[in-house]
Protein backbone atom coordinates (compact mmCIF):
# COMPACT_ATOMS: atom_id res chain seq x y z
CA UNK A 1 0.00 0.00 0.00
CA UNK A 2 1.49 3.46 -1.15
CA UNK A 3 0.72 7.03 0.07
CA UNK A 4 -0.80 9.28 -2.89
CA UNK A 5 -1.27 12.60 -2.43
CA UNK A 6 -3.77 14.44 -5.21
CA UNK A 7 -4.66 18.38 -6.38
CA UNK A 8 -7.88 18.74 -8.06
CA UNK A 9 -9.09 16.23 -6.25
CA UNK A 10 -12.67 17.22 -6.24
CA UNK A 11 -13.96 16.53 -9.88
CA UNK A 12 -13.10 14.99 -13.07
CA UNK A 13 -9.60 13.40 -13.44
CA UNK A 14 -8.50 14.27 -9.54
CA UNK A 15 -11.50 12.51 -8.35
CA UNK A 16 -11.28 9.26 -10.69
CA UNK A 17 -7.49 9.16 -9.36
CA UNK A 18 -8.62 8.95 -5.98
CA UNK A 19 -11.66 6.40 -7.12
CA UNK A 20 -9.39 3.76 -8.67
CA UNK A 21 -6.46 4.29 -6.00
CA UNK A 22 -8.57 3.50 -3.09
CA UNK A 23 -10.44 0.78 -5.22
CA UNK A 24 -7.19 -1.07 -5.80
CA UNK A 25 -6.40 -0.53 -1.99
CA UNK A 26 -4.27 2.77 -1.86
CA UNK A 27 -3.87 5.57 0.92
CA UNK A 28 -5.59 8.79 -0.73
CA UNK A 29 -5.23 12.37 0.47
CA UNK A 30 -7.57 14.24 -1.51
CA UNK A 31 -6.43 17.96 -1.47
CA UNK A 32 -9.23 21.03 -3.33
CA UNK A 33 -10.63 23.89 -2.16
CA UNK A 34 -14.41 22.44 -1.89
CA UNK A 35 -15.58 19.21 -1.34
CA UNK A 36 -18.14 17.87 -2.75
CA UNK A 37 -20.63 14.78 -1.39
CA UNK A 38 -19.28 12.11 -3.73
CA UNK A 39 -15.46 12.71 -2.77
CA UNK A 40 -16.16 12.71 0.87
CA UNK A 41 -18.15 9.33 -0.05
CA UNK A 42 -14.93 7.89 -1.29
CA UNK A 43 -13.48 7.27 2.63
CA UNK A 44 -10.18 8.97 1.29
CA UNK A 45 -8.68 11.66 3.59
CA UNK A 46 -9.93 14.93 2.12
CA UNK A 47 -7.91 18.22 2.64
CA UNK A 48 -10.24 20.89 1.62
CA UNK A 49 -9.95 25.16 1.85
CA UNK A 50 -6.44 24.84 0.23
CA UNK A 51 -5.49 27.20 -2.37
CA UNK A 52 -2.29 25.99 -4.57
CA UNK A 53 -1.67 29.45 -5.96
CA UNK A 54 -0.94 30.77 -2.12
CA UNK A 55 2.54 29.82 -0.26
CA UNK A 56 0.72 30.22 2.94
CA UNK A 57 -2.44 27.66 2.01
CA UNK A 58 -0.06 25.13 0.83
CA UNK A 59 2.21 25.82 3.81
CA UNK A 60 -1.14 24.90 5.87
CA UNK A 61 -1.50 21.22 4.11
CA UNK A 62 2.46 20.31 5.12
CA UNK A 63 1.63 21.04 8.39
CA UNK A 64 -1.64 19.00 8.25
CA UNK A 65 -0.03 16.18 6.93
CA UNK A 66 2.26 15.94 9.92
CA UNK A 67 4.67 13.11 9.18
CA UNK A 68 2.79 11.74 6.91
CA UNK A 69 5.15 10.36 4.06
CA UNK A 70 4.14 10.64 0.64
CA UNK A 71 4.63 8.03 -2.23
CA UNK A 72 3.04 9.42 -5.19
CA UNK A 73 2.27 13.26 -5.56
CA UNK A 74 -0.01 13.75 -8.15
CA UNK A 75 -0.48 17.58 -9.36
CA UNK A 76 -3.67 17.45 -11.15
CA UNK A 77 -5.10 20.76 -10.36
CA UNK A 78 -5.51 23.20 -13.17
CA UNK A 79 -7.58 25.68 -14.98
CA UNK A 80 -8.55 26.15 -18.65
CA UNK A 81 -9.94 29.54 -19.70
CA UNK A 82 -9.95 30.76 -23.57
CA UNK A 83 -7.77 33.42 -24.48
CA UNK A 84 -7.54 34.55 -28.54
CA UNK A 85 -5.40 37.29 -30.03
CA UNK A 86 -8.32 39.26 -30.65
CA UNK A 87 -9.23 39.24 -27.11
CA UNK A 88 -6.10 38.84 -24.77
CA UNK A 89 -7.01 38.59 -21.38
CA UNK A 90 -3.58 38.99 -19.64
CA UNK A 91 -5.33 39.05 -16.41
CA UNK A 92 -6.45 35.51 -17.55
CA UNK A 93 -2.98 34.79 -19.15
CA UNK A 94 -1.39 35.14 -15.55
CA UNK A 95 -4.07 33.26 -13.29
CA UNK A 96 -3.52 29.92 -15.85
CA UNK A 97 0.27 30.22 -14.70
CA UNK A 98 -0.06 30.64 -11.29
CA UNK A 99 -2.23 27.72 -10.72
CA UNK A 100 -1.49 25.01 -13.83
CA UNK A 101 2.42 25.94 -13.55
CA UNK A 102 3.57 28.21 -10.49
CA UNK A 103 0.43 26.10 -8.31
CA UNK A 104 2.22 22.49 -9.40
CA UNK A 105 6.14 23.90 -8.30
CA UNK A 106 5.02 24.99 -5.12
CA UNK A 107 2.91 21.92 -3.86
CA UNK A 108 5.79 20.07 -5.02
CA UNK A 109 8.81 22.07 -3.78
CA UNK A 110 6.88 22.44 -0.33
CA UNK A 111 6.06 18.85 -0.03
CA UNK A 112 9.38 17.10 -0.56
CA UNK A 113 10.28 16.47 2.88
CA UNK A 114 7.36 14.51 3.35
CA UNK A 115 9.07 12.44 -0.24
CA UNK A 116 9.32 8.57 0.84
CA UNK A 117 12.58 6.72 -0.81
CA UNK A 118 11.63 6.22 -4.40
CA UNK A 119 8.74 9.20 -4.50
CA UNK A 120 7.12 9.47 -7.67
CA UNK A 121 5.94 13.25 -9.13
CA UNK A 122 3.40 13.37 -11.82
CA UNK A 123 2.56 16.62 -13.33
CA UNK A 124 -0.35 16.32 -15.45
CA UNK A 125 0.00 18.83 -18.70
CA UNK A 126 -1.53 18.62 -21.92
CA UNK A 127 -0.35 17.91 -25.40
CA UNK A 128 -1.67 21.52 -25.66
CA UNK A 129 1.60 22.91 -24.12
CA UNK A 130 3.76 20.73 -26.88
CA UNK A 131 5.19 23.36 -29.02
CA UNK A 132 6.01 20.88 -32.04
CA UNK A 133 2.36 19.64 -31.78
CA UNK A 134 0.50 23.38 -31.64
CA UNK A 135 -1.24 23.41 -35.07
CA UNK A 136 -4.18 25.45 -34.41
CA UNK A 137 -2.57 28.42 -32.50
CA UNK A 138 -5.22 30.73 -30.18
CA UNK A 139 -5.55 29.42 -26.16
CA UNK A 140 -2.72 31.27 -25.21
CA UNK A 141 -3.09 31.16 -21.33
CA UNK A 142 -3.64 26.99 -21.55
CA UNK A 143 -0.54 26.34 -24.41
CA UNK A 144 1.58 28.39 -22.43
CA UNK A 145 1.09 27.35 -18.83
CA UNK A 146 1.23 24.16 -19.41
CA UNK A 147 4.67 24.58 -21.83
CA UNK A 148 6.16 26.13 -18.27
CA UNK A 149 4.68 22.79 -16.31
CA UNK A 150 6.55 20.67 -18.95
CA UNK A 151 9.99 22.73 -18.45
CA UNK A 152 9.40 22.47 -14.69
CA UNK A 153 8.91 18.83 -15.22
CA UNK A 154 11.83 18.63 -16.80
CA UNK A 155 14.00 19.97 -14.22
CA UNK A 156 12.37 18.41 -11.50
CA UNK A 157 13.50 15.07 -13.02
CA UNK A 158 17.13 15.98 -13.31
CA UNK A 159 17.27 17.78 -9.83
CA UNK A 160 15.17 15.18 -8.43
CA UNK A 161 17.01 11.76 -9.73
CA UNK A 162 19.80 12.12 -7.34
CA UNK A 163 17.58 12.03 -4.51
CA UNK A 164 15.94 9.02 -6.14
CA UNK A 165 13.02 10.91 -6.45
CA UNK A 166 10.92 9.89 -10.50
CA UNK A 167 9.28 12.66 -12.44
CA UNK A 168 5.92 12.42 -14.87
CA UNK A 169 4.91 14.38 -17.19
CA UNK A 170 1.54 13.39 -18.52
CA UNK A 171 -1.12 14.03 -20.80
CA UNK A 172 -4.47 12.79 -19.82
CA UNK A 173 -5.88 12.62 -23.45
CA UNK A 174 -9.06 14.88 -24.67
CA UNK A 175 -11.27 13.75 -21.85
CA UNK A 176 -15.22 14.37 -21.07
CA UNK A 177 -15.01 16.62 -18.15
CA UNK A 178 -16.53 19.91 -17.26
CA UNK A 179 -13.31 21.54 -17.87
CA UNK A 180 -13.45 20.25 -21.26
CA UNK A 181 -17.57 20.89 -21.69
CA UNK A 182 -17.96 17.00 -21.48
CA UNK A 183 -17.19 17.11 -25.49
CA UNK A 184 -18.61 14.05 -27.07
CA UNK A 185 -15.21 13.65 -28.77
CA UNK A 186 -13.29 12.51 -25.67
CA UNK A 187 -12.17 9.90 -23.37
CA UNK A 188 -14.53 8.86 -20.46
CA UNK A 189 -12.37 9.83 -16.80
CA UNK A 190 -12.03 6.15 -15.98
CA UNK A 191 -10.28 5.30 -19.19
CA UNK A 192 -7.62 8.00 -18.88
CA UNK A 193 -7.04 7.53 -15.30
CA UNK A 194 -6.44 3.50 -16.06
CA UNK A 195 -3.49 4.58 -18.10
CA UNK A 196 -2.25 7.34 -16.20
CA UNK A 197 -2.14 4.90 -13.62
CA UNK A 198 -0.26 2.80 -15.93
CA UNK A 199 2.19 5.33 -16.51
CA UNK A 200 2.69 6.29 -13.40
CA UNK A 201 3.37 2.41 -12.06
CA UNK A 202 5.76 1.78 -14.94
CA UNK A 203 7.59 5.23 -13.91
CA UNK A 204 10.85 4.65 -12.83
CA UNK A 205 14.40 6.86 -12.42
CA UNK A 206 15.34 5.24 -15.98
CA UNK A 207 12.55 6.97 -17.42
CA UNK A 208 11.95 9.98 -15.42
CA UNK A 209 11.09 13.07 -17.33
CA UNK A 210 9.44 11.59 -19.86
CA UNK A 211 5.87 13.34 -21.68
CA UNK A 212 3.35 10.89 -22.09
CA UNK A 213 0.38 10.54 -23.22
CA UNK A 214 -1.86 8.36 -20.96
CA UNK A 215 -2.16 5.75 -23.83
CA UNK A 216 1.20 5.03 -23.18
CA UNK A 217 2.53 7.27 -26.46
CA UNK A 218 5.96 9.43 -25.60
CA UNK A 219 4.47 12.96 -27.28
CA UNK A 220 7.26 15.51 -28.28
CA UNK A 221 8.19 18.79 -26.81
Amino acid sequence: MATYLITGANRGIGYEFCRQLQARGETVIAVCRTADDALKALGVQVEEGIDITSDASVEDLAECLGETGIDVLINNAGILKQVTLEHLDFDSIREQFEVNALGALRVTHTLLPRFRVGAKVVLMTSRMGSIADNTSGSSYGYRMSKVALSMAGKSLAHDLKPRGVSVAILHPGLVQTRMTNFTRGGITPETSVKGLLARIDELTLDNTGTFWHSNGEVLPW
